[in-house]
């Protein structure tokens, strides 16, 4: 793994287990977070105020792998949702852009029932 990515890595996998102030921290202030179903990213703070409130939404997850270089990383999640008496299994690819200071610029969300995702969670 890349060494100005690791720190990021071990973010990503720690806000999936529930605790975001890590990935929080590492947020460039431009950073453009991409969630499924949107049509516009969330940026800059916005984007921060958005992962804290996405961050215990009735999902549990497993990180299937991680792969990562010196400026993208690549998660491989597969998740189950569940709100009030709905649940569902999905699995997405999340991908990250990383500056030279191992701050995300970027991430995007990608998954097959992508209508699904974002009519379970609605709008972001």
């Amino acid at each position: 793994m890349a060494q100005r990515s690791s720190e990021a890595v071990q973010a990503i996998v720690a806000a999936w287990s529930g605790s975001v102030e890590p990935l929080v921290e590492l947020l460039a202030d431009h950073v453009e977070w991409w969630d499924i179903g949107l049509a516009e990213p969330h940026g800059g703070p916005a984007a921060a105020d958005h992962l804290r409130r996405r961050v215990g939404d009735g999902v549990v997850a497993d990180v299937h792998d991680v792969l990562a270089n010196d400026e993208h990383i690549v998660a491989l999640i597969h998740a189950t949702a569940t709100k009030g008496t709905h649940t569902f299994s999905y699995s997405i690819a999340e991908v990250y852009h990383v500056d030279a200071e191992g701050h995300v610029t970027k991430r995007q969300a990608f998954a097959p029932d992508t209508a699904v995702i974002a009519e379970f969670f609605g709008p972001g």
